[in-house]
């Protein structure tokens, strides 16, 4: 499947912002922790989320969708053990360690798929469940099996990183868990939190502490619960991104400024604009007189480092990245979460844009890639003008970085392999078009 663009048109106009994808799939996985029905609310129609629904299935879940709520129930657990055919390419089985092994003491799930944007290991995952009792076996490039013989008690883990997907195991093995729990050094992104939250409405008992810690004490069961999930703060960037590159005006709503304060900073320090309503949040560029000749270009160049929430988050340095070949200057973005993330920008060169990647940080920050020879820096001189061109997509985010690309872009472009985009996008041709893009799905 492919889309056919043509860019280098202002886009305008309202969008509004579909469920998270990096909740809502983890919520899903949240649903295993009770026999008892739990309704989710804005849920998004994209393929991880399919792909989630699939694997709970094989568990033995019931999954009723209606519109944009989702009911999913799972009175047994008839199967512990995810395949790689039920899994494909989405790493959320990982996050079933912890609900199969409070429920039944047994669990496999597959080697993880994914995007390809850098070694993200499980390391973090198996020390902590392991600390919390289960004995895990590794069947190298196959599977993970896990134990608890003994049923799951608490314990005080403390991350060597604040791990996303580490934190969230923990949270779900550790509320079932005899006893208490401590989370040291843990991850605080929203959607972790909104996990903590429907996990509370279950009848969890989950405290935040200074220091990035949690403290956790198991019950002997959760009940049901309703829960809505959070709109995605990844769409909000790259429709941001889109609005301030293509010169147009777009208001995002229901984006939330809680979850894009550090963002927002950014988008200042660049010299656009954007301003918050009760609907959520429009961004533009304002223009600069020069005179009779017309309008200059009023962006300034920025260095940008990723960093674990609250900072710049690694899924946004890839639209922000097509919005920096729009500006005067030399620009950097410094990743620190994912050692490999600027294969993208080799489709980006190929449109014209002047970018460099290298493995040298910053003088003045260090990160923990430093001097071991990992392309993490990013250095984008502009303004570039983009032509279109034909690509294929290489994961996820990469992908809508070609959809903004080829609309920020002059000419034609094809970009082919657009499923990867709909494993996180819920109609994203559809919704452009509403803002004048032209788009076309073929």
């Amino acid at each position: 499947m492919k889309f056919l663009i043509r860019g280098g048109k202002k886009l305008e106009g309202e969008i509004k912002l579909q469920g998270a994808k990096n909740a809502a799939t983890k919520l899903m996985v949240a649903s295993l922790l009770t026999e008892e029905p739990c309704r989710l609310d804005n849920f998004p129609r994209i393929g991880d989320t399919d792909i989630t629904a699939e694997f709970l299935k094989h568990i033995g879940s019931k999954v009723v969708r209606n519109g944009s709520t989702v009911t999913i129930e799972t009175t047994t657990v008839k199967n512990s053990r995810v395949t790689l055919e039920q899994s494909r390419r989405n790493r959320i089985p990982i996050l079933a360690l912890g609900p199969l092994l409070a429920r039944v003491g047994e669990a496999e799930v597959p080697f993880l798929g994914g995007d390809k944007i850098g070694a993200r290991p499980v390391n973090l995952h198996i020390k902590a469940l392991e600390a919390l009792g289960a004995e895990i076996e590794i069947e190298e490039g196959k599977c993970y099996r896990a134990r608890a013989k003994h049923g799951l008690r608490g314990a005080e883990i403390r991350f060597d990183f604040p791990s996303v997907g580490a934190t969230e195991n923990a949270i779900l093995a550790a509320v079932l868990a005899k006893g208490k729990t401590v989370l040291r050094n843990a991850a605080l992104e929203p959607e972790i939190m909104s996990v903590v939250k429907m996990l509370q409405k279950m009848g969890a008992i989950i405290e935040l502490g200074a220091n990035r810690d949690f403290y956790i004490e198991g019950v002997p069961r959760l009940r049901g619960a309703r829960h809505k999930v959070l709109p995605d703060r990844n769409e909000a960037v790259s429709f941001a991104c889109l609005a301030i590159a293509t010169g147009g005006r777009i208001l995002v709503k229901d984006a939330i400024q809680d979850h894009l304060i550090t963002f927002l900073n950014t988008v200042r320090r660049l010299g656009a604009e954007y301003e918050i309503s009760p609907e959520g949040i429009a961004f533009w560029r304002p223009s600069v007189a020069r005179g009779s000749a017309g309008t200059s270009n009023s962006l300034r160049p920025l260095e940008v480092e990723t960093a674990i929430h609250p900072g710049f988050m690694t899924d946004w340095q890839q639209p922000l990245a097509v919005l920096l070949t729009q500006v005067e200057g030399t620009s950097t973005i410094h990743e620190t979460i994912y050692d490999n993330r600027f294969g993208y920008t080799d489709d980006l060169k190929r449109m014209g844009a002047k970018i460099e990647v290298g493995d040298s940080c910053p003088p003045s920050a260090p990160c923990r890639f430093s001097e071991k020879n990992f392309p993490h820096v990013a250095t984008i001189h502009g303004s570039t003008p983009l032509r279109g061109a034909k690509m294929v997509v290489r994961d996820l985010r990469a992908g809508i970085v070609n959809v903004i690309a080829a609309l920020v872009a002059n000419g034609d472009s094809e970009i082919d392999g657009v499923e990867e985009i709909d494993r996180g996008y819920e109609r994203i041709d559809e919704r452009l078009r509403n803002l004048g893009a032209h788009i076309e799905r073929v």
